[in-house]
């Protein structure tokens, strides 16, 4: 198989998804019968709740939801082959994830733009809703975690560690560095030129990629800023405290919408080099098509089922897009039948990027066979390094620069997912608080006013997600991504029980929910039974501890929330949406 032929066959399968499918699920939902105006506009607060015009808010949601994703994913999955990794992202992405981001954007704007917590609140239980809540805040924390600590990994002078990079890294890591700090103030100024100053979009945005592309160069040539990594984190978490507060029109609309442009820029310059090295897959040095259904990796024997289901994550179906899709997107959604190209679009582009990756894994395995004495290794190094050195004829100055610009991109979608899920995790703290129906507006006394506010959420937020960061979030890291497929099922689950209370087609929901539930609870329990023989081994920190406590925990919750679940679909405890 040919790996052009491979993404042209994936991209033609995708876009008849999306037509065919797509369209089928808004006429089984009612998508646009609502003629009223959506939350963005009903709701509006100027720092929330602000509409956007649709390629903006498929900028902003785009980006969000890709981070690193569906990057890592597939290298991580590409283990089993290029073929089981494949599959699941068209028959995951189609079926699985494109319904989930979609069935959560749409349940959330008949919520008052209010999230899958109180979607599970109004048709499940208070109970529920509380519980999906902390879980979620958790996760929250996990990922800015995580995010930051790739943010200040992309940006230092050292690694998590405290290890000195090379002197090669170091210059590019400050490039990245300049470059994304620059982005900042351009989406600043675009923000206040489109939304105060009222310019055309088309001419702001051409003016704002000239501007992304100055300040490349600017950032390509002029770095100053080499600081190490404990300071671009406590760097990283005094911006993500401002980012996640400020009104989305000042940062996010406008930095997630141009950065969305690095995205497309990157999805071409990476088509582009699939068709001019058109390499084969599989062979003797690249990736295998199929390798076992057990995979040693060197930390155990890893086996497809299910760990093929929860490793791949965002470039099939992902718990944090229906977070994003309930939290930020639809505050901004300015008309209903917009949902369905943002996303269900929005999952199904995340896909093309996925099978992308999956052809610069393939690569990277024939450059490693013929380069052995300098690999590209780790994810970042693969994707980047992989479709880089598809343009070999550009020479070793021509790749490099391009995997400059390639890593920025990486570290730029992860800056942005990373200040979405800040502002995420602040909407979930606040609304834990909170009695059925009522906003944070509507607490005026006491101390759950503290509770509400979002200075005080925001905070809480950075600190525990900074701290955790720089004190080894990795030790628990192995639970994130049946955490991230738990949230997954659970969102299936409330957007399945209430298109049931409102006697909508909920059927398109029950088996992925079914399958993530159980992928979820096998994943669990083998994790905990992993992290129960490192135990028994002695001399275990208190990392497979917390796996195994968490991890019984999370076992407990995805069975409460079914039961719950079950008992609202078939009737025994309905509520009304």
């Amino acid at each position: 198989m040919n790996s052009l032929v491979l993404l042209l066959v994936c991209i033609a399968i995708l876009l008849v998804g999306y037509v065919c499918y797509g369209g089928w699920l808004c006429k089984q939902w009612g998508v646009g019968e609502n003629k009223g105006q959506t939350p963005a506009h009903t709701m509006e607060d100027g720092v929330d709740y602000v509409p956007a015009k649709a390629p903006v808010l498929m900028g902003h949601h785009f980006s969000s939801i890709a981070g690193a994703g569906p990057i890592t994913g597939p290298i991580g999955a590409a283990m089993f082959g290029w073929l089981p990794v494949t599959l699941w992202i068209l028959i995951g992405g189609i079926f699985f994830g494109g319904v989930h981001d979609f069935g959560a954007l749409f349940a959330s704007i008949r919520h008052k733009g209010q999230s899958i917590g109180e979607v599970i609140s109004a048709n499940m239980s208070r109970r529920a809703k509380r519980l999906f809540i902390i879980f979620s805040y958790l996760t929250l924390i996990l990922v800015v975690a995580a995010f930051a600590s790739i943010v200040a990994g992309t940006f230092g002078t050292t690694d998590a560690a405290g290890n000195a990079v090379s002197d090669a890294v170091k210059a590019t890591n400050a490039s990245v560095a300049m470059v994304s700090l620059l982005f900042i103030v351009i989406a600043i100024v675009f923000g206040f030129l489109v939304y105060r100053r009222n310019a055309p979009m088309g001419i702001a945005s051409v003016l704002g990629v000239l501007a992304i592309v100055v300040c490349m160069a600017i950032g390509m040539n002029f770095h100053p800023l080499y600081f190490n990594y404990k300071t671009w984190m406590i760097v990283v978490g005094i911006y993500i405290a401002i980012a996640s507060v400020t009104p989305v029109w000042i940062l996010l609309q406008p930095r997630d919408y141009l950065s969305s442009f690095l995205l497309y820029g990157m999805l071409v310059v990476a088509f582009v080099g699939v068709v001019i090295s058109h390499a084969g897959l599989g062979g003797e040095d690249g990736l295998p098509m199929v390798t076992s259904f057990a995979v040693d990796n060197g930390n155990g024997l890893q086996y497809m089922f299910p760990v093929l289901f929860t490793t791949v994550a965002c470039g099939a179906i992902s718990g944090f897009h229906s977070l994003v899709s309930s939290g930020t997107t639809s505050k901004q959604l300015d008309k209903e039948t917009d949902a369905k190209p943002i996303a269900y679009g929005g999952m199904l582009l995340e896909c093309v990027l996925a099978v992308i990756t999956v052809c610069a894994i393939n690569f990277a395995y024939k450059y490693n066979a013929a380069n052995p004495d300098a690999p590209l290794a780790g994810a970042t190094a693969i994707f980047a390094g992989g479709i880089a050195n598809m343009y070999s004829g550009l020479g070793e100055g021509g790749v490099t620069i391009l995997r400059t610009l390639l890593t920025l991109t990486y570290s730029a979608f992860c800056l942005t997912s990373l200040d979405t899920a800040t502002r995420l995790a602040r909407f979930m703290f606040q609304e834990f608080w909170l009695e059925p129906g009522q906003t944070p507006k509507d607490v005026t006394e006491g101390w759950k006013k503290l509770m509400v506010n979002p200075y005080f959420a925001t905070a809480l937020t950075v600190v525990l997600g900074i701290l955790l960061g720089m004190t080894g979030y990795g030790k628990i890291w192995g639970l994130f991504g049946a955490a991230n497929q738990l949230l997954a099922g659970i969102g299936l689950l409330a957007v399945a029980t209430w298109l049931g209370n409102v006697g909508k087609n909920n059927k398109m929901f029950l088996a992925p929910m079914a399958f993530m539930i159980v992928v979820t609870i096998c994943s669990l329990a083998l994790t905990v039974k992993n992290q129960i023989g490192i135990i028994s081994a002695g001399g275990a920190d208190w990392g497979p501890y917390a796996q195994v406590i968490l991890g019984v925990l999370l076992i407990i919750l995805a069975v409460v929330l079914v039961i719950e679940g079950v008992q609202t679909l078939t009737g025994k405890n309905k509520r009304r949406a």
